[in-house]
This record gives C-alpha cells, sequence and structure tokens, in this order.
C-alpha cells in the first residue's frame, strides 16, 4: 500500500521525486524502489538516512509498516521532530501513535483499501487529538493519489474497516461464484470471466455517475416475471442480502475486538 500511494502521489504530479523520500530496512525492497521510482531519497534507517535538518523541512510523513513496528516507528519520527504523520497503520488508533511519537503530536490516521494499487481506492480519514483542519486537508491531499477521501470520526473506524476494508473481498467472492456459474452454463472461463468483470466494472460506473439509488438501478433491470426477477428472486430465498449485512457486522466487531 506504501508503494502504491508513492506511485499515485508521483504520477499526480504532488511531489517530484526528490522531494519524497522513503525509510525501507529491506535491502532488496530499497533496490526495487529506486528502479521503480528514479530520483527518490532511499534510507535504510530513520536514525541514519533523515537528520534532524531534513526532517524539520519535510510537511509530514506517511507511517506505512506492520502494526507491530509502528509505535517503535512512531518514537523514531517524534526524534527526528517530524511535524505531523498519516498513519495507515491497521488497526492502531490515534491514541497509541500519540503516545509513541511524545508531546502533542498532529496524528491523521487513515483507512484506504485494496483497489488503491490501481489508483481506484476509497479511503477514510479521521484526526487524532491535535490534528487541526488544515491537518486533515494535507492528508487527504495526500490519499486523493489513489482514490477518493471521506472524513469521519476516528469511533467509525471500525465499520469502514468491515464495509470498505474488507468489501473488495465480498465483491471478489460474488465475482468467483458469477465466473464460476457462467462456466457451469456452458461458457468458457474466459469469456465467463470478462462478462463478468465488465458487468462489474459498468454496474458500478452506473450507479457512482447517475446518481440514482441502487434500488431503482435494479428495479429498472428487473422486469415482472422475467428472467432478472427468477435470479433475484432465488438470492432473497437464500438470504444473500442479510447473509451480506452479517458479513460487514462480523469484519466491524473483529476490527473492534483487534488489540489497541
Amino acid at each position: 500500500m506504501g508503494g502504491a500511494l508513492l506511485g499515485g502521489l508521483l504520477a499526480s504530479g504532488w511531489a517530484k521525486p526528490g522531494e519524497i523520500g522513503v525509510v525501507e530496512p529491506v535491502a532488496e525492497r530499497r533496490d526495487e524502489l529506486a528502479s521503480q521510482f528514479p530520483g527518490i531519497g532511499l534510507f535504510d534507517a530513520p536514525q541514519a538516512g533523515v537528520p534532524d535538518e531534513v526532517g524539520q523541512r519535510l510537511s509530514g510523513a506517511v507511517l506505512a509498516v506492520k502494526p507491530d513496528a509502528a509505535e517503535g516507528a512512531c518514537r523514531v519520527l517524534g526524534a527526528v521532530g517530524v511535524p505531523r504523520i498519516l498513519s495507515i497503520v491497521a488497526g492502531m488508533p490515534c491514541p497509541r501513535l500519540e503516545t509513541a511519537l511524545g508531546g502533542q503530536p498532529k496524528v491523521v490516521r487513515a483507512m484506504p483499501n485494496t483497489p488503491a494499487l490501481v489508483g481506484a481506492g476509497v479511503t477514510a480519514i479521521s484526526g487524532g487529538s491535535f490534528a487541526t483542519a488544515e491537518d486533515l486537508s494535507w492528508a487527504e491531499e495526500v490519499m486523493s493519489a489513489v482514490g477518493t477521501v471521506v472524513r469521519l470520526p476516528e469511533r467509525l473506524m471500525d465499520a469502514v474497516t468491515g464495509l470498505s476494508g474488507s468489501g473488495p473481498a465480498y465483491f471478489f467472492l460474488v465475482a468467483e461464484a458469477m465466473i464460476e456459474s457462467g462456466v457451469q452454463m456452458g461458457l468458457s472461463r474466459d469469456v465467463s470471466r470478462t462478462l463478468v468483470v465488465e458487468t462489474m466494472l459498468g454496474s458500478a460506473k452506473l450507479l457512482a455517475e447517475t446518481g440514482q439509488e441502487p434500488e431503482v438501478l435494479r428495479a429498472m433491470v428487473t422486469s415482472p416475471a422475467g428472467t432478472t426477477a427468477a435470479g433475484i428472486r432465488t438470492l432473497e430465498a437464500r438470504a444473500v442480502r442479510s447473509a451480506f449485512m452479517e458479513a460487514v457486522a462480523a469484519a466491524t466487531e473483529r476490527a473492534r475486538s483487534l488489540p489497541r
């Protein structure tokens, strides 16, 4: 996700390569980044690679590490003097990051999803105790490089995780099932995949661009006693609508139960 965000920022012109520095302790990954993004600053560790004077010039830092490394990274960033942090660390609330940073740090927490890898993600952001409107605007500008951004209170981040964070997997599961059903009905797998993927893309675009509610668009496709009505009736009989609602609730509850 950090690499996707880096690519989005450069592609959008938000920053030039020489204006971005990346701390990556794994040498092989540093080599990959150097090849993929020529001109960016690459460092093996904050202590050695990002001196205080550089830290003072930064507009902020994006924290894109595993949860178990987040607090240690924050302690280093706090010592360097980075003015604000945008965290895309899963399940790590602002108060824990603020404590690790020390003082009254400006922290913005973000929850992107995997379509950000192709510039089509959706991200929810929320500000910590000391984050200002300016900090939120900065974070929104950064995350807009890989998709749409919404602002929410941090208390709703678990619901975001259950809905849009986990949501791509739900759609992929539907795609799997529909592709397989096409094969069972006699289509080749390649044709079935094309039909399903393009149907999902087109339906999402129709929903986004018309502004119509999904139930209105569904009704437009569903003629009385027609083929779509037969399919919808089967889905409703199998409680598919309820299953999706329960899936989002379960994922949200799991997010709430993760260690804080």
